[in-house]
């Protein structure tokens, strides 16, 4: 045999490529959920604030309902709702009424501002932001935020204040030991609160012995 003879098996063998990887796409990540957290449902000016709920976003489903749901929807009487008069909550602050002028709106959130401040005799004399109020002190404190009073003043000096008799909107009661007033349907007063410096109120009281006055033009 010829010594450049080769055989079959010897024939080269051409190099076999790999198939090609397919390039795989990265599997796409989705941005976690967001933690729902309860949010108070802030009060709105004509809400009757009989009930504070939270949302109890979606981690709670709520009771089982007992009975099949009504398709009666109740109807809403018309001409009841009253949206002069302001709301007393159980907390102390009020609500303002939808319709009233930005006097008395001013006036009721200022009383908020202090509602709950302990009762404190001569407090709100001395300084406008004061650690406590007195019956004087935080009528005048009401007053002069809708800038009706240019200083505080006491029972006695409230009772030849502005214009004598009730106003429309605003109504000081004043006598020479004590003063509250009325705003748009509720009283603003220290006295008969269970809550220490709890102020608002729905329950009007007797105005025997008072004088009564109001600012000009409310």
């Amino acid at each position: 045999m010829a010594l450049g003879a080769t055989s079959k098996d010897d024939t080269p063998q051409r190099p076999v490529k790999a198939a090609a990887a397919v390039p795989q796409e990265p599997e796409s990540e989705l941005p976690p959920l967001p933690k729902l957290r309860p949010k108070v449902v802030e009060p709105v000016a004509g809400d009757t604030g009989a009930s504070v709920t939270t949302d109890p976003g979606l981690e709670e489903v709520g009771p089982k309902p007992t009975r099949a749901a009504s398709g009666a929807r109740p109807r809403r009487a018309v001409g009841h709702t009253d949206i002069t008069k302001a709301t007393a909550l159980a907390n102390g602050v009020a609500l303002p009424p939808l319709e009233a002028p930005e006097e008395v709106k001013q006036i009721i959130e200022a009383g908020n501002i202090i509602a709950r401040s302990p009762y404190v005799w001569g407090g709100g004399h001395g300084k406008w932001l004061d650690t406590g109020y007195d019956c004087s002190g935080s009528v005048s404190f009401a007053l002069a935020a809708a800038g009706l009073l240019s200083g505080p003043l006491a029972s006695g000096p409230l009772m030849s204040w502005g214009e004598p008799g009730r106003g429309k909107w605003v109504t000081i009661y004043a006598n020479q030991g004590h003063v509250f007033m009325e705003v748009a349907g509720i009283r603003f007063d220290t006295s008969g609160q269970r809550v220490t410096g709890s102020r608002w109120q729905n329950v009007l009281r007797s105005t025997s012995g008072f004088v009564a006055r109001h600012p000009e033009g409310l």
